[in-house]
């Protein structure tokens, strides 16, 4: 049996019903996904030790602190400072890890059908893993981004810093947060969303719920709005291409 996974705490979304629909709609045989709940990232030392364990997926709030844990990174993962794919190989009965960051190509792919030139400037709500990303690719596509964060840091505005002049400089708003994830479906960036309109293009990169309250209050006030499935299902099938490149 070939074993893959998602690791994280706690896993309130997960690419596990993903995997296993792809698994049985493509005809894919002798493959399993799981979810691993891992309070702690040293954990993964125990997981995999299981000599079937082929790939995982690393979620919040693991995508920087497993880097430690990792033999090798592609160049990109690297530049980012975040993982969310490990490809494990066996050498000589030991396991290899190389980190790379599917995320990147999620990011990319969802965005891609409503960029234009108008949109110059992009607020990127938290500072983890998935905010890494996201930045990576805002420099890519020549977007500049203003970072805001619950506390107060260097290179960073905090959520009360946001005054209508920024909102209005800022037309693209992305969720990095788990604000707004299953349980806490209520929760939502401390945004005053009053001030949102037809201008501004919001992001979420939580996709339990796929319209979280953040997505559905932008769009009551006329934005356009992105949720995570679509990031979901192309870093989904970006990982499975890694697990499965011979090359890597």
């Amino acid at each position: 049996m070939r074993k893959f996974g998602l690791i994280g705490y706690p896993l309130g979304h997960s690419s596990k019903k993903y995997f296993t629909e792809k698994f049985l709609r493509e005809q894919i045989k002798g493959c399993s996904y799981e979810n691993y709940p891992l309070t702690n990232i040293v954990h993964i030392s125990n997981l995999i030790s299981d000599n079937e364990i082929e790939g995982l997926n690393v979620t919040i709030p693991y995508k920087s602190s497993v880097i430690q844990f990792l033999d090798s990174m592609d160049p990109e993962a690297e530049q980012v400072g975040a993982v969310n794919v490990i490809k494990i190989n066996r050498k000589k009965g030991k396991p290899w890890l190389t980190g790379f960051n599917s995320d990147i190509t999620g990011i990319l792919d969802t965005l891609n059908p409503i960029l234009n030139p108008e949109i110059k400037n992009a607020l990127v709500l938290g500072t983890g893993g998935s905010s890494k990303a996201v930045c990576h690719v805002l420099k890519k596509i020549n977007v500049h981004y203003t970072l805001i964060s619950r506390i107060r840091k260097p290179g960073c505005l905090i959520y009360s810093d946001i005054n209508p002049a920024i909102l209005e400089d800022n037309p693209l708003i992305i969720n990095t947060t788990p604000l707004g994830m299953y349980p806490e479906s209520d929760s939502k960036p401390d945004l005053n969303y009053d001030l949102l309109g037809s201008m501004h293009i919001l992001f979420d990169l939580v996709y339990n719920p796929e319209f979280t309250s953040f997505l559905k209050i932008g769009k009551e006030r006329g934005c356009t709005t992105l949720s995570g499935i679509k990031m979901l299902h192309s870093q989904a099938e970006r990982s499975w291409e890694i697990w499965n490149d011979d090359s890597l």
